[in-house]
């Protein structure tokens, strides 16, 4: 399989919502139309307040990854970084290197930026993700919280 990593544009948006439920199921969080459509409009607004890069099978043109992510501003390093956010390929295309490929895609928009790390977090359990990030990144000891607003 080959496949091509570009940034989303306008017309992607059924192809990217398939995948981003794909996405949102296997985290068993419901992908309602408002969280859908509000998401899309930070990769679409001027703003840019999240970007989304896709990954594009080179022979059907159908999407079949995705990624999410934004720039962050890390003040004890004096420097920003990029958060990736979400990160999914979808089932048929899994074991094709998507995933790898679009993580490098981030890492070099990061060195474009002069970022000085991609982070991200993934769940405790998605251990074949966690193979994957093993092998291009380093696992550190923080420990992440959320305090409901």
């Amino acid at each position: 399989m080959t496949f091509t990593i570009r940034a989303v544009e306008e017309k992607d948006f059924f192809a990217w919502h398939e995948l981003f439920e794909g996405y949102c199921a296997f985290y068993n969080t419901p992908l309602h139309d408002e969280l859908a459509v509000r998401a899309w409009s930070w990769f679409m607004s001027p703003e840019r307040k999240a970007e989304a890069i896709v990954a594009v099978d080179d022979e059907t043109g159908a999407l079949i990854g995705l990624a999410h992510y934004r720039e962050f501003i890390r003040t004890l390093a004096g420097g920003m970084g990029l958060y990736l956010d979400d990160l999914f390929v979808g089932p048929d295309s899994r074991g094709e290197g998507v995933g790898r490929a679009l993580i490098e895609r981030v890492k070099q928009i990061g060195v474009e930026r002069r970022a000085i790390v991609v982070r991200w977090i993934t769940a405790a359990d998605n251990e074949t993700a966690q193979r994957l990030y093993d092998s291009v990144a380093q696992k550190t000891s923080w420990i992440t919280y959320d305090l409901a607003v």
